[in-house]
């Protein structure tokens, strides 16, 4: 039977450092494991880092890549094609595929019918469960650890499917506190906080950013999703959180700046803040990805069936 990554919820502690494992053993030694494999990016939104961090991986493994970056235009579901027939059709030309839809629930509709293993590389407000995964491993590459962590999550937490998927993985360690923040129109969903509840993480929502800066361990900054809301609703939320030069100053030390990236007016810092303050962590979490999808391939394309990191299919 395929399996396939379409969720956080899928992944068990265990499958987690053993992907984080392989990142750390592939960032140090280039190995063509995947040759004669070929992957196919099929993306029905835009991407940068996702797209090209798998790309990118499958060619660090020896492999091959075709695809397309705007299937919406440039695919035959131009024509009517369904996502159903598309997946059909390139799981006969590859032996992959990264999907990435404006649609929540496409990834699972997708692995429902493909005979090559499906990656969720972003459905709608739905789920991202790799740029979770590598957000989780940029957290312990910078703390050595994943419990007894404090984190603000900043932003538009009802449409930011990083958010999402980002909460379901932080619900499997101990002494996790999570602190929402956002307007009150883009407030986490009502099914994310169940979650946190029945597997113990504290959680709390605010509005005010700059009062919990002191005191957390990472700031998780997302954009206002503009593209997936009306006019009205962005202006009300657009730059209303901001980390810049006048408050930058009340993170602590050891205290981590992410993001998911591209950010755009909700971090403001000259270069040489970005290049030289330890605490903006999210262009090495950009970079981290690459290994961590060079372990999430190889792990789908050859490890063993009963190994494999998404065989916990059922939800946790």
């Amino acid at each position: 039977m395929v399996r396939h990554l379409v969720e956080s919820q899928q992944l068990s502690v265990d499958a987690l450092f053993k992907i984080f494992k392989r990142a750390d053993f592939l960032r140090a030694h280039q190995k063509s494991t995947l040759k004669n494999k070929l992957l196919t990016t099929l993306f029905y939104e835009p991407s940068t880092r996702t797209r090209l961090s798998f790309e990118s991986a499958m060619l660090k493994l020896g492999g091959s890549v075709i695809g397309t970056e705007s299937a919406k235009e440039f695919s035959s579901v131009s024509k009517g094609e369904s996502l159903e027939d598309t997946i059909r059709v390139i799981g006969a030309y590859s032996d992959i595929i990264v999907l990435r839809s404006s649609e929540e629930g496409a990834a699972l509709s997708a692995s429902m019918i493909s005979k090559v293993p499906i990656i969720n590389g972003g459905d709608g407000k739905g789920q991202h469960p790799t740029q979770a995964i590598l957000d989780l491993y940029t957290i312990y590459r910078e703390f050595k650890r994943l419990n007894n962590l404090k984190i603000a999550i900043v932003g538009d937490l009802k449409s930011g499917r990083t958010v999402h998927s980002l909460c379901y993985l932080l619900g499997k360690f101990k002494n996790i506190k999570i602190i929402l923040i956002s307007p009150p129109h883009l407030k986490v969903g009502e099914n994310i906080k169940e979650y946190l509840t029945k597997h113990k993480i504290f959680f709390e929502e605010r509005e005010d950013m700059n009062s919990i800066l002191p005191f957390v361990d990472v700031v998780y900054m997302t954009r206002i999703q503009k593209e997936r809301m009306c006019k009205t609703e962005y202006d009300k939320a657009n730059g209303c959180y901001k980390i810049n030069l006048s408050n930058i100053n009340l993170l602590r030390r050891n205290t981590r700046i992410m993001h998911p990236l591209p950010h755009v007016t909700e971090i403001d810092l000259p270069f040489e803040v970005e290049e030289n303050d330890p605490r903006v962590a999210y262009f090495r979490q950009a970079e981290n990805g690459l290994y961590v999808r060079m372990a999430i391939l190889e792990d789908l394309l050859l490890s063993k069936r009963s190994s494999r990191l998404s065989i916990l299919q059922r939800r946790r």
